[in-house]
């Protein structure tokens, strides 16, 4: 009688929890909206990112959170986030530069670019370690700090974030919309990851 009533309610359990895992996708789609829309002071993505990975830990805490506590995450974030964000898009900048010098023929250009390019990507994969346990009592140096170690010392992690940002970049160079909603998707990916590093 017992296994009976085990063998009728695992179909149901199954579908509460098809539900809520597509809840949370939707989630993440919804949120990589809100990062979108918040990023377009372009110095404000990291501010972005942190106030969005807030909100999807919230989310899969089963905590309360939604469009208001996204904002007030996003402005808290944003005191220190901005200059993150211009020292960042300066690295753009810079690579930028070296890889025109390697297209252009200059000696040792593909050598220069190439390690730059490897640079930024680092570089970007910490900052999206960094936003993804962003807290509006951290400090956003030590939090780029300690995200720079994590992202040497757990390389699969690493690697897994940089599959993520692969996925924005072919979204938008096939569909250049269905990059907004994806951005979700990497901060989603980037708590992930933190999550599988601090249980190891």
């Amino acid at each position: 009688m017992a296994q009976a009533r085990v063998k009728d309610r695992s179909p149901r359990r199954a579908s509460v929890l098809g539900g809520e895992r597509f809840a949370v996708f939707a989630e993440c789609l919804l949120t990589g909206v809100w990062i979108a829309v918040a990023s377009l002071g372009v110095v404000t993505c990291p501010a972005a990112f942190a106030a969005g990975a807030r909100h999807l830990r919230r989310r899969t805490a089963h905590e309360g959170g939604g469009w208001r506590e996204f904002v007030a995450d996003f402005r808290t974030a944003l005191r220190g986030g901005w200059a993150v964000g211009l020292a960042g898009w300066a690295a753009v900048a810079a690579v930028w530069v070296d890889v025109q010098a390697a297209r252009a023929g200059i000696p040792g250009g593909p050598l220069v670019g190439a390690v730059g390019l490897f640079a930024l990507i680092g570089l970007v994969v910490a900052l999206l370690r960094a936003a993804a346990v962003w807290t509006p009592e951290a400090g956003w140096r030590a939090l780029l700090a300690d995200a720079g170690r994590r992202t040497v010392l757990d390389p699969a992690g690493s690697f897994l974030i940089i599959a993520g940002l692969a996925v924005v970049a072919a979204s938008a160079w096939f569909v250049a919309p269905l990059s907004v909603p994806v951005l979700g998707a990497v901060a989603a990916a980037a708590v992930a990851v933190e999550e599988r590093y601090r249980h190891r």
